[in-house]
């Protein structure tokens, strides 16, 4: 996946959080919360995996981004349109999609998630998978909870989570 093109980078404001915009070859590959504590091991890992280094520049993904997670944001938006670039292992990158898959307004547990991958008993492996994902709302991991119904962590926070959740009605 190495091509040695930069990962253009711009942050942006929204009623949820400061967000982190990078685009790799007309592709979105992070869309992650600025005060994420993981924010620096995401960025490298990006580097690492894609070859390039994240600098400040204008992307025409970051504008589409921007508008598609305003709608979202606002209510007016279920799904996106936007073109991923998944960088990650192979496993991440399965766990990813099945993650896409989970509709709008619903939850499943780590354990499901698991399965849903093809490993059953990867619950554990499933959740770092999870918690690396670089694409968040897009990729929407906020729909995983605990077995227990508890709503687990997430990047943007708590909070943040539980109020993703209730704007799609899934609690």
């Amino acid at each position: 996946m190495n091509t040695h093109e930069d990962i253009r980078i711009t942050r942006f404001a929204t009623d949820f959080g400061g967000m982190i915009i990078g685009a790799h070859g007309g592709e979105l590959c992070l869309l992650d919360w600025a005060a994420r504590k993981a924010g620096g091991r995401i960025i490298s890992r990006l580097e690492n995996w894609l070859g390039g280094r994240c600098v400040t520049a204008d992307d025409p993904v970051h504008e589409t981004v921007r508008q598609q997670i305003a709608e979202y944001l606002a209510g007016h938006r279920q799904t996106f349109d936007i073109p991923l670039k998944l960088a990650g292992s192979a496993f991440q990158r399965r766990v990813w999609r099945a993650l896409m898959k989970i509709p709008y307004g619903q939850t499943i547990s780590y354990a499901h998630l698991a399965r849903a991958t093809g490993n059953p008993k990867a619950a554990r492996a499933v959740a770092g998978a999870n918690a690396a994902n670089a694409i968040s709302i897009i990729i929407p991991c906020h729909r995983v909870i605990a077995s227990d119904g508890s709503p687990g962590g997430y990047a943007g926070g708590a909070g943040v989570k539980k109020r993703l959740l209730e704007l799609e009605g899934a609690i």
